[in-house]
């Protein structure tokens, strides 16, 4: 059953005040789907799971009647570009302006990596974000799609969040939708979608000026100018326009630099993981005798990573522990890191007696700094994976 109705309060207000005329939404009666438990790397299934009538307008409503003070409040979306991310994006929107959100910050085209998703919440000030990913699954009409929700802080949802969330899906009964429909995701800019100010923007130059506050850019230009050579392959995922900006525009690495740059829904027919078989173009690279200095390949969403030296694998521990004792190097990390974390007990450097805690509780706390998996992942400060325990490590 439909009802229709003036769409949120806040935004039949604002359009009052404007003088506008407003849009209606519509209240859809629905039903619980029961396979709707997140983990904190958000709802992970098939495409086909997600066209089902209502799935993914079950998820998203229950996320937004989760969250505490949305009326008013800027919401981020994005996704990394895999099939079905558009579509999504066009619902989630939707269900936005209807359920009184002010504002919501669109990555171009729909794109934004998970770390960009991060930095654009936080310097935003959004209550939180909608991040369009299945990670390094693969993509295409008979692969994955996912759904994660952000948080303040840009970091993932914590278990007390999910746990809510996911008793929401078992009892929602109905949900909320702007009739407005073919919103612009393309052109850069604002427009209004029945009172919610939608935002365009680049999100790649926003994370491209973040990492130069972070990383000595000079002193890595010097580097690449003096010849030092780098492959990065973006495996047709999102990374592809992020890396390009960065390494070829601002760090000035030529072009070619970068390989399958170009975000595609299928990920070019590939499963966007970064390992030793998925990325085996850029291992046999690295290992040939005019190999570059440097390589490096991510996944679907930016925040997995595989580096490759000239003629040898770095193991993820190694990496781990180059970027501990070096990161004082870092202009952002100059008086050191508050922590850094693993999920194996292998690594003697960092290796304690503490507790387990868990990552999102860990890093809502701001205190870790740098994570590391044995999943061919480089450590990194956005960490956005699964949900098992890991150990706070003091840095010596």
């Amino acid at each position: 059953m439909l009802s229709v109705a003036p769409s949120s309060p806040y935004a039949f207000g604002k359009a009052l005040l404007q003088g506008k005329p407003f849009v209606t939404s519509t209240t859809v009666e629905t039903k619980p789907f029961t396979d709707q438990k997140p983990g904190t790397s958000g709802l992970r299934k098939k495409v086909r799971v997600f066209q089902q009538p209502g799935y993914a307008e079950n998820f998203i409503q229950s996320v937004f009647d989760v969250v505490e003070g949305k009326d008013g409040a800027t919401l981020v979306i994005g996704g990394d570009g895999r099939y079905l991310n558009r579509e999504v994006i066009q619902t989630a929107i939707r269900m936005a302006a209807a359920n009184g959100f002010a504002r919501a910050i669109v990555g171009q085209g729909g794109i934004l990596s998970t770390p960009a998703a991060s930095n654009v919440i936080r310097q935003r000030g959004a209550i939180g974000g909608l991040v369009l990913s299945a990670s390094h699954n693969p993509g295409g009409p008979d692969e994955d799609f996912g759904i994660k929700y952000n948080v303040s802080n840009g970091g993932p949802a914590p278990e007390s969040f999910t746990d809510a969330l996911y008793a929401r899906t078992l009892e929602i009964d109905r949900y909320v939708i702007s009739d407005v429909t073919g919103i612009d995701l393309d052109t850069l800019g604002e427009r209004d979608v029945d009172g919610l100010t939608v935002e365009v923007i680049d999100s790649v130059a926003a994370y491209a000026d973040l990492m130069e506050t972070l990383f000595d850019f000079p002193a890595i230009r010097d580097l690449i100018a003096g010849g030092f050579r780098l492959s990065f392959d973006a495996m047709h995922a999102v990374t592809g326009p992020y890396a390009t900006e960065i390494l070829e525009r601002r760090l000035g690495a030529v072009p070619g630099t970068v390989v399958n740059g170009t975000p595609l829904p299928d990920f070019g027919g590939h499963h966007p993981d970064p390992n030793l078989v998925h990325a085996h173009e850029l291992h046999e690279r690295m290992m040939s005798t005019d190999a570059p200095d440097f390589g490096a390949a991510s996944d679907g969403d930016g925040d997995r990573n595989l580096i490759i030296g000239r003629g040898i694998f770095v193991t993820p521990s190694d990496s781990l522990a180059v970027l501990a004792a070096n990161a004082h190097l870092a202009p952002a990390y100059k008086d050191g890191i508050a922590g850094i974390a693993r999920s194996m007990p292998d690594l003697r450097r960092c290796r304690s007696r503490r507790a387990g805690a868990e990552r999102a509780t860990v890093r809502n706390a701001d205190r870790l700094e740098i994570l590391w998996q044995p999943a061919r992942r480089r450590p990194r400060h956005h960490l956005r994976r699964g949900k098992r325990r890991h150990r706070l490590e003091p840095c010596p």
